[in-house]
Parts: C-alpha cells; sequence; structure tokens
C-alpha cells in the first residue's frame, strides 16, 4: 500500500454471506490497534441483525458505526483528525460516495469500503463500479453455492422460497430468508411472465 502518510481505498467485496462485514470490522481492529484515529459509517438501509448504529455480521459479531443516508452526510461526519474511514453495505450509497471516497484518500485518509458488487439481476449495484475502478486495493470474497456447492458469485432473490422476478426493486434489504448465494450457472432471474408460469412465444 501507499506511505505512512499517503491515502487510498480499499474495497472489500463480493456476494452476500461472504463475509465482507466481517472482513471490514477486522480491518477496523487492526486500525485501532494501531492507534489510528477511525470513524465507521452504514448505510441507514441496512437494520439487520443489530440495528442502525453497528456494522454486524451474520454470525452477530458488530463494532459501532454512524447511520447516514447520503455521501454528503459522510463527508460532513469524518472529522479532521479521523485517519481512517470505513463504510459498510456501501452499495446502498448515492453515486457521489465514490468522489468523497477520493476526496478523503487525497487528504491522506485510509478508506475502506465493503459491499455488494452485482444487485440480484447480476448487474453492477449501485456506486460499486466507479468505486471499483478508483480503488488501490480489491479483495472479492466469495460464498458457496447453496445449490451445487461451487465458489457463489451471485445474490439469489427469493420470494417465497422462488426466485424472484427481474422486474423488481433493485434494493430490498433482507438475509437468507430473502437471499441465497448462488453461482453463476444456478442464478435465477426469471422475467415477471416466467415467474408466473406463463410460457412466452
Amino acid at each position: 500500500m501507499p506511505g505512512e502518510s499517503d491515502g487510498w481505498i480499499e474495497v472489500v467485496t463480493g456476494v452476500m454471506f461472504s463475509g465482507k462485514s466481517e472482513e471490514l470490522m477486522r480491518r477496523v481492529r487492526r486500525a485501532i490497534i494501531a492507534k489510528r484515529t477511525v470513524q465507521v459509517f452504514k448505510s441507514h438501509l441496512d437494520d439487520r441483525y443489530s440495528g442502525i448504529r453497528h456494522v454486524s455480521s451474520h454470525d452477530g459479531e458488530k463494532i459501532f458505526a454512524y447511520p447516514v443516508s447520503t455521501s454528503v452526510q459522510v463527508a460532513e461526519q469524518v472529522k479532521g483528525d479521523t485517519q481512517v474511514v470505513a463504510v459498510d453495505e456501501v452499495q446502498f450509497m448515492d453515486d457521489g460516495i465514490a468522489r468523497v471516497a477520493d476526496v478523503l484518500a487525497d487528504s491522506g485518509c485510509r478508506v475502506i469500503l465493503a459491499g455488494t458488487d452485482m444487485d440480484f439481476r447480476g448487474e453492477p449495484f449501485g456506486p460499486m463500479g466507479p468505486l471499483l475502478a478508483r480503488a488501490e486495493r480489491i479483495d472479492k470474497l466469495h460464498a458457496i453455492c447453496v445449490v451445487c456447492g461451487e465458489l457463489a458469485t451471485r445474490n439469489q432473490r427469493l420470494i417465497d422460497g422462488k426466485p424472484a422476478a427481474a422486474e423488481g426493486p433493485t434494493i430490498q434489504v433482507g438475509g437468507s430468508e430473502s437471499y441465497e448465494a448462488r453461482c453463476r450457472v444456478c442464478h435465477e432471474v426469471p422475467s415477471a411472465t416466467d415467474a408466473q408460469g406463463t410460457l412466452l412465444g
């Protein structure tokens, strides 16, 4: 990574259930041990597990985080002496988060971002594309496909246990009751008519 006084952007990304939040928390804890001044943020949309004031893993670990709705709120709340800025569930942020990350890195901050890179359709999720393009370091994590056991790279949204139609909303917060990790082959995104069982001509 760059020198001690240089800033940079690192992105932890990948499918749901792959350990992104755990990895963000691990890096934050190491930064605290190294006596860095750290601020952690998370999207206010994610209130799973332990509410909006903590970053939480699926197994219950958590650290305090400031809930934010916009990239402007991140920029406004970063203190002048902060050396490390971490943002979890960054895919829910607006496109301005890429510019905020750049400004923070240019000012000497280490910026740690964790987020799902693809939505349930398999398309780039929110600002993740621009963030990945700007990052000095990228770590893509994988889960295990619940269907075949191979490496999972896709988020399978489920409604009543069946694959959700492509026409659904991009953002729908949920856990194992609404999503599964799947590989490319086992990932299914039917159209609305397919999901209703109607044959297309």
